[in-house]
Parts: structure tokens; sequence; C-alpha cells
């Protein structure tokens, strides 16, 4: 995917309530994930489509800590769809 689309999945679709997104790779499986908008490199990853997102298994620490080490950098061209994550995890 490119940069302008996931940048609109993200303002059209995601809310502070539906924050959490299935991220589907071509070639991956798919995994679950909060886009981290927030940093101060957000807008120079996204230019070159990269996207730190904290991965399901770190959304207990990073809800409480806001820690922005435990996000990872994906490349956006790996994506092949994203979807809003509408049920709950038992964090």
């Amino acid at each position: 995917m490119n940069s302008e689309d996931i940048q609109k999945f993200l303002d059209s679709k995601t809310t502070e309530t539906n924050k959490y997104v299935k991220i589907s790779f071509k070639n991956r499986s798919p995994i679950f994930g909060l886009f981290v908008k927030g940093h101060n490199d957000y807008s120079d990853l996204r230019s070159k489509n990269f996207w730190r997102i904290v991965t399901q298994s770190q959304f207990d620490s990073y809800n409480q800590s806001k820690n922005i080490n435990l996000a990872k950098i994906f490349s956006g061209s790996e994506f092949s769809k994203l979807t809003i994550h509408n049920d709950s995890f038992d964090l």
C-alpha cells in the first residue's frame, strides 16, 4: 500500500475508541497493531511510507507507559490490507 492510502485509512477509520488495526501483509501472517501518530518523527516516517506500530503483545505495556520503544517500524509497501479491529483484546 502507498502512504496516501494508509494515511487516508487512519484519518477516516481510526478513532480513540477504534484504534486497533488488523494489518495484513503480502508475504507474512497478519498482525494487530496500534499506529503511533503522536511521535515527533511521524511526518518524516510517513513521507517514506514507514509506520511506527505497537504490536498486540505490547498493547498493555504501551497503554500504561506510552513508551515509544515498544513500537516497531514497518514498511507500508508490505501491507496488503488494513481493517479496524472492533472486538476487545484480553489485555
